[in-house]
């Protein structure tokens, strides 16, 4: 997996707001990040396009009362916004008890009708984070360090970074900013004419 830059900050709204509501067009990679986030914290994951995970929230008082000490995925939240107004009282019950963040991590595509039913129903209880598509430093940070990426059988040798496919990366993938052209005239020749 690619470094993301928005998992940092997907962690520091979990650490602030009980819920976060992490939005992006679709395959630009909010599951993949989700599940990183919650590799280092106690989280639980539902898929709720899969009927079985769905079947799961049937009761969701009980189901987020038996997963209370973790940090509960919805995946596919735009499925079923009707979620959003009785995990509020949960929430609620769960700041008086004491445990003010990091309940729920809410994954959808980037509507405008999703950020308005999170925001009304969840008011001063859900933080809000876009993640967007790669950018130039997390492209490059790939390109930079290939030998973390698994070997591949193209390329069985680029887990011992001796081999001439690697080099070849790091070369053609740097990042270089144009040379100034010595061409253009200077501002002070073109008005000493």
């Amino acid at each position: 997996m690619i470094p993301r830059q928005g998992r940092a900050t997907v962690e520091r709204l979990l650490d602030r707001a009980p819920a976060v509501v992490l939005t992006g067009i679709r395959q630009v990679g909010k599951t993949t990040l989700a599940l990183e986030v919650a590799k280092g914290r106690r989280a639980t994951y539902l898929d709720l396009e899969r009927p079985s995970d769905l079947a799961q929230l049937a009761d969701i008082e009980h189901y987020c009362e038996r997963h209370a000490d973790r940090l509960v995925v919805f995946d596919e939240i735009h499925r079923t916004p009707g979620l959003f107004a009785p995990l509020r009282g949960i929430i609620d019950e769960r700041r008086r008890a004491g445990r003010r963040t990091g309940h729920f991590l809410f994954l959808g595509s980037a509507s405008v009708e999703l950020l308005k039913q999170s925001g009304e129903t969840l008011a001063g209880r859900v933080a809000h984070f876009e993640l967007r598509p790669f950018n130039a430093l997390e492209i490059s940070w790939s390109a930079t360090f290939p030998l973390l990426a698994p070997a591949s059988p193209a390329r069985p040798c680029a887990a011992s970074g001796r081999c001439s496919h690697t080099t070849k990366a790091r070369r053609s993938t740097r990042l270089t900013w144009p040379a100034a052209s010595t061409s253009r005239a200077s501002p002070s020749a073109a008005t000493s004419t």
